[in-house]
């Protein structure tokens, strides 16, 4: 039987800078010519050799067949052994594990996207979708919040390409501006732009991804404008180690985030021990 722990070789094609401490890397695959099959919202393990394993969201498009980007903030010995390989250095990877965001679902519909910090890595793919395929969604509303201008993630494809596409609509926002630095957006958490949401909660679908306490805030948020738990949807990627959930770090109740989620609706969470994102 083949090992399903034994990654495939990869190489750095491209490294981007997104902030200080954030970048996304292009890999091509050293086996064939071809990448990996995936869905949005899926991740794939990432191991640095000598350093260990880390989940990382795939953050490249669909149409893309030979490439795989990943987007990863530094903040751990595997991340930051990444951070110091350079275009042409080997690494890991496997998967990709874990299951989507349902765009089947949002077909013909609205879709709110609300990220925070990093979460927009698992995202990336959605925007680019309906880059792609403009015809899909009825619009698509997105709302990011960072803590500064200057951890932004993306924010040139923002300003230069994904608030030109067709029905498309931005709201950026961050908790401070250092004095001298332009910010033309909104002050404050990300929630402070849901006075502005123009998606109708009857007719659309909301996907959430960041870190926990800004996702239980903006599902409550969410609630209060009438967008029902069964249309809420939360990444919740953490505590994954093996990804195929045989290792138990990631249990959530009766779930596994790596191979029960990492997306899962709100109905769903609701009902699990979770006393971060449960909102009741």
């Amino acid at each position: 039987m083949e090992n399903p722990y034994i990654p495939r070789k990869a190489v750095i094609t491209k490294i981007e800078d997104e902030t200080h401490d954030t970048k996304t890397f292009t890999f091509e695959f050293k086996d064939c010519q071809k990448g990996i099959d995936f869905k949005p919202g899926q991740f794939v393990m990432l191991s640095i050799f000598g350093y260990g394993e880390s989940a990382i969201s795939i953050a490249s498009g669909l149409n893309d067949p030979i490439h795989l980007d990943l987007t990863v903030r530094k903040v751990g010995d595997v991340t930051g052994a990444l951070f110091r390989l350079k275009e042409g250095d080997k690494v890991g990877i496997r998967g990709p594990y874990g299951n989507s965001w349902p765009l089947c679902d949002a077909k013909n519909k609205q879709l709110l996207i609300v990220m925070g910090g990093c979460g927009c890595g698992t995202l990336r793919p959605v925007i680019l979708y309906h880059r792609d395929n403009p015809q899909k969604f009825k619009s698509l509303e997105i709302l990011y919040g960072a803590r500064t201008p200057g951890d932004v993630i993306y924010k040139k494809h923002y300003e230069e390409e994904w608030s030109k596409l067709p029905n498309t609509r931005i709201l950026l926002s961050v908790d401070r501006v250092p004095e001298n630095e332009d910010w033309r957006h909104k002050i404050g958490v990300v929630t402070t732009l849901f006075d502005d949401i123009k998606t109708n909660p009857e007719k659309a679908l909301a996907f959430i991804c960041g870190p926990e306490i800004m996702m239980k805030y903006s599902v409550i948020g969410l609630l209060k404008l009438g967008f029902n738990p069964e249309i809420i949807f939360c990444s919740m990627e953490r505590r994954m180690r093996c990804g195929l959930g045989f290792c138990g770090h990631c249990q959530l109740g009766s779930k596994y985030v790596c191979k029960d989620g990492p997306i899962f609706s709100y109905s769903e969470l609701k009902h699990l021990p979770d006393h971060i994102v449960r909102c009741d």
